[in-house]
């Protein structure tokens, strides 16, 4: 018997966010722990390599078809595997070379003010008044975090926050010019394939920047962070991703991403004794607010105060993590 279903559908499903929350969440302490002993581009690809193959079989199992066809999903598989996959995460992994995870978590929460952002230019979605001031609350919330020297503006600080914001600004970019792509494969197969392609694309940057398997260091920590990534962060994480996108749809998912923090800052305070700043904080509700501002519409049509908005995601969203 499902151990959730006593609590009945709303309850299995707030249970199923919070679990969400705190796997990815704590992914961002994991590739804190695992970068010691890989080099960055590497240990990106050993762990997306592993995890497509793994959904890949599951897709092959349980969904209705498993192969892209026609050029609108090839290309979806493209441009999520090389923007959403291979470019996010490679930038990704650079800059929490110089920044805690926490830090990292609080910045990638900038992704879904960028996305609709994104979609106001690209798309021609309305952003009004409230949108831009969100979109302007989220970038001063980020810089908040940055906390920018004007002497010193090569710090390894403000690199790694700029690498990270980079990787956000690829995400969310990626995320919005494959909405308007006519694609019917199933999510599971979709998923499988962009991260088999993020992976082979990130062990091409790994030989081109000279990594080496040779350089990594097989030690516990090391094992267990890219164990966990793949199989808690990445395969278990995103089969609870899949339930909750059908059941609650894309608005509600995109709200994991501002628990994120708040489990990568505990759990790096718990493991790693790192103590996130006021001023860390104060960064990320202004990035929480800028999101709230720029999605109001949807959070007043849930509560019943609207009507209901147009997606803003197609079934192939990806999140952040």
């Amino acid at each position: 018997m499902n151990p959730l279903a006593r609590f009945g559908s709303a309850g299995r499903d707030a249970a199923l966010f919070l679990t969400l929350a705190c796997f990815w969440g704590t992914s961002f302490v994991a590739i804190e722990v695992g970068l010691p002993y890989f080099p960055p581009m590497l240990f990106a690809a050993i762990r997306y390599a592993a995890a497509g193959a793994i959904i890949l079989g599951y897709a092959a199992v349980s969904a209705d078809r498993l192969l892209p066809r026609g050029r609108d999903e090839f290309l979806s598989v493209a441009i999520a595997g090389g923007l959403i996959i291979a470019a996010y995460h490679a930038l990704l992994y650079l800059g929490q070379m110089h920044v805690p995870g926490a830090v990292s978590s609080v910045v990638v929460s900038l992704s879904p003010v960028l996305t609709a952002v994104f979609a106001a230019i690209v798309l021609d979605e309305s952003l009004d008044r409230f949108g831009v001031l969100g979109f302007l609350l989220g970038i001063a919330g980020v810089v908040v975090v940055a906390d920018p020297d004007p002497a010193n503006l090569l710090s390894a600080d403000i690199l790694g926050i700029g690498l990270i914001f980079l990787g956000c600004v690829t995400f969310a970019f990626g995320a919005v010019i494959g909405r308007p792509l006519r694609v019917s494969l199933p999510t599971e197969s979709m998923q499988a394939w962009a991260m088999l392609l993020g992976a082979v694309i990130l062990f091409g940057a790994s030989f081109a920047r000279g990594e080496s398997v040779a350089s990594v260091e097989w030690t516990v920590p090391a094992v267990a962070s890219l164990a966990y990534l793949t199989l808690v962060s990445g395969v278990v994480a995103f089969l609870i991703y899949f339930t909750l996108l059908d059941r609650v749809g894309a608005t509600e998912v995109n709200l994991i991403g501002y628990l994120e923090p708040v489990v990568a800052s505990t759990v790096s305070w718990a493991i790693l004794d790192h103590a996130i700043s006021g001023q860390t904080l104060v960064g990320f509700l202004a990035v929480f607010a800028g999101f709230a501002l720029v999605k109001r519409d949807a959070f007043r049509a849930r509560l019943g105060l609207g009507d209901s908005p147009s997606p803003s995601t197609s079934s192939h969203g990806y999140d952040a993590d």
